[in-house]
């Protein structure tokens, strides 16, 4: 499973390749967002809508009914632990130093003290002290940006939601290389330990993830409801904008 896996990641890394070329005689437009593909995109985002509808939002609702509250921030903690792994490497190879030192302390901080990362004493000395140690926000999309990679049209991807093509290889590259749920790290440098690269492990580990992370959105998905008038065209401005800021470095959230 992990073969076939490695597989379509590889193909979605070629493919990538492949449209980034295409795409870069246009990479921005001045007149409004640069989205050539919407017929499709808006076919994608119709069929992403009703699979969350029947699926995933459910789901998340009956995980935030029967987990409590305190629970649900370990796991949540759990989870933005191992994702500073992907901050930390990004940060690097932005040369974004200041980045990689927060991120390092809090990977170091928490994995420890906080005991695998469930809790964020990182976070804690953040806010009772001078010490930056707030969570940041890198990603290899992030990191083809800064080194001046356009974002290409606007993709709305299966499952996943609004991308772009730059995002959408930076996606894949995470993934595959990073990430330490779905490959990461620990395939790199530690692929002889079977039980940590076994599909039995990492299937439900992503899965916990995805459950956890779509809970933590519906708040914010009913406060969308009831502001857009077309949610296509809401979502792809909005994470336009937020990707601009975050390659810019110029959000509030690092």
């Amino acid at each position: 499973m992990i073969n076939i896996i490695h597989s379509k990641v590889v193909a979605i890394l070629l493919t990538g390749l492949f449209l980034t070329g295409c795409a870069s005689t246009k990479l921005n437009n001045e007149d409004g967002p640069y989205d050539p593909l919407e017929p499709m995109n808006r076919a994608v985002f119709d069929f992403n809508e009703m699979v969350d509808n029947n699926v995933f939002e459910p789901v998340a609702k009956g995980y935030k009914k029967i987990m409590p509250d305190p629970l649900e921030l370990i796991v949540g903690n759990f989870f933005s632990n191992l994702n500073d792994v992907v901050v930390l490497t990004n940060s690097v190879l932005q040369l974004n130093y200041e980045s990689a030192l927060a991120s390092s302390a809090r990977l170091l901080i928490n994995t420890t003290f906080g005991i695998f990362g469930l809790i964020d004493i990182a976070s804690d000395i953040s806010a009772a002290s001078d010490v930056n140690l707030s969570k940041r926000n890198e990603d290899f999309g992030q990191t083809l940006g800064r080194y001046g990679v356009g974002s290409g049209p606007y993709v709305v991807l299966p499952f996943l939601g609004p991308s772009s093509v730059r995002d959408t290889f930076g996606i894949a590259v995470d993934s595959f290389f990073v990430d330490p749920v779905t490959q990461g790290v620990t395939g790199v440098f530690m692929h002889n330990v079977d039980y940590i690269n076994s599909a039995a492990l990492r299937f439900p580990v992503a899965t916990a993830r995805a459950v956890n992370t779509r809970a933590q959105l519906l708040d914010i998905e009913k406060t969308l409801e009831e502001a857009a008038l077309d949610k296509y065209e809401f979502m792809r401005d909005a994470y336009l904008q937020r990707r601009t800021s975050l390659v810019n470095n110029s959000s509030e959230e690092k």
